[in-house]
């Protein structure tokens, strides 16, 4: 059965972001669960499918199994899934392959974390990222360090400036500025990102994204039954992955898993980047959302630099990106809430007039994680293809 457009998100739910510290990791989760299925008019009962990653401040067995108790829902089909800030995206297309397959009919993909007030309990220990033995010894320690490289490499193939990066932290920060559940709504220049301090060169306090408390969740079901919902349905087109090798066993620094994710969403939905009304593009840091939208397509490889400038990813401008903030601004939940956003910035009224792309009939979402390796990339459409 071909995938495309045979599932629709039918509820969306976001918790506050920031610092959160009368929660706790289990219980954002369960917030960002009981919203999305409340906004797509159902209740526990009517779940039977779970998606969920294990939180890297409390990890432990069979997670979401847990949630899915605590939450009152008796899933035919529940896992956790791994792949960083590329798990959002790769839910939802799990979600799609689970009920195409009849593995279970309505699937809740949540993801949600205590990075900012959470803490890792002494039993676990540390938790391994699988970069001790192969570059942690080389000095390339967190993912700071990792992604500068990218930045690093992509200024001295392509001239690209550190205004350039910075453009794209003051479009995220305008954005952020029309949602009120944003962390940091204080506009900024390019002058305030090129004052911020140093965290790892090129990268400049305001290239970095944040650390945040946190959940999203959202509710997938047959397109079938899409009209059976209070809310718009909004269609899965396509979908995709890419994963290359880690950065020092890379053979490029300046293409990366989202050329390959991107190439097959495309191909999937049939459609191609000029018909994006906008994108979410995963965004821990400035660079990645300029090599991510020259793997996507949206300018030729290099060319990120220039193309990000002068208004061009801010509303209004030729691709919106990132219409709530992103991980620069809005809040870190690994990418499930540029999945949120885009639902409803393609429902055409769920957020702040101020922000609300007009006429949206499609939207690109990327996720991206895993130290460089993992991508994956989601195609969302306002009506049926």
């Amino acid at each position: 059965m071909n995938p495309k457009g045979a599932c629709t998100i039918v509820g969306v739910g976001e918790t506050a972001v920031g610092k959160l510290p009368e929660m706790t990791t289990l219980g954002v989760q369960l917030e960002a669960i009981g919203r999305a299925v409340k906004d797509a008019g159902l209740g526990p009962k009517d779940i039977d499918g779970l998606l969920a990653i294990q939180p890297s401040n409390d990890p432990q067995r069979s997670y979401a199994l847990t949630v899915a108790q605590a939450a009152g829902i008796h899933p035919s089909y529940a896992t956790d899934l791994a792949i960083g800030g590329a798990t959002p995206v790769a839910m939802v297309a799990h979600a799609v392959m689970a009920i195409v397959t009849g593995l279970c009919s309505t699937v809740v993909c949540v993801l949600g974390h205590k990075q900012a007030t959470g803490r890792l309990e002494p039993r676990h220990g540390r938790l391994r990222d699988g970069n001790e033995d192969f570059e942690e010894p080389f000095g390339l320690l967190g993912a700071p360090a990792v992604h500068a490289c990218v930045a690093a490499r992509h200024m001295h193939e392509f001239g690209t400036k550190s205004e350039q990066f910075a453009a794209v932290a003051v479009a995220m920060r305008r954005h952020a500025s029309l949602n009120a559940n944003a962390t940091m709504r204080k506009p900024i220049t390019i002058q305030d990102v090129l004052e911020s301090r140093w965290v790892v060169k090129p990268f400049h306090l305001l290239d970095c994204c944040l650390v945040s408390d946190g959940a999203g969740a959202v509710v997938v079901t047959s397109a079938d039954r899409a009209h059976d919902f209070p809310k718009p349905p909004v269609y899965i087109w396509g979908f995709g992955e890419g994963h290359i090798a880690g950065p020092l066993q890379s053979s490029s620094l300046t293409t990366l898993g989202g050329k390959q994710a991107s190439e097959m969403a495309y191909r999937m939905a049939g459609v191609r980047p000029k018909d994006m009304d906008f994108a979410q593009i995963y965004d821990c840091f400035t660079a990645i959302v300029m090599v991510t939208l020259e793997d996507y397509g949206f300018c030729a490889k290099g060319e990120g630099g220039p193309w990000v400038e002068n208004g061009r990813i801010e509303i209004g401008g030729d691709l919106p990106v990132n219409t709530h903030g992103g991980l620069l601004s809005q809040g870190h939940i690994e990418g499930m809430l540029h999945i949120t956003e885009a639902v409803k910035q393609l429902r055409g009224h769920s957020v702040e007039p101020e922000r609300q792309v007009n006429d949206a009939k499609l939207g690109i979402v990327s996720g991206h994680g895993a130290s460089l390796s993992a991508h994956a990339t989601l195609i969302l459409g306002r009506e049926k293809p």
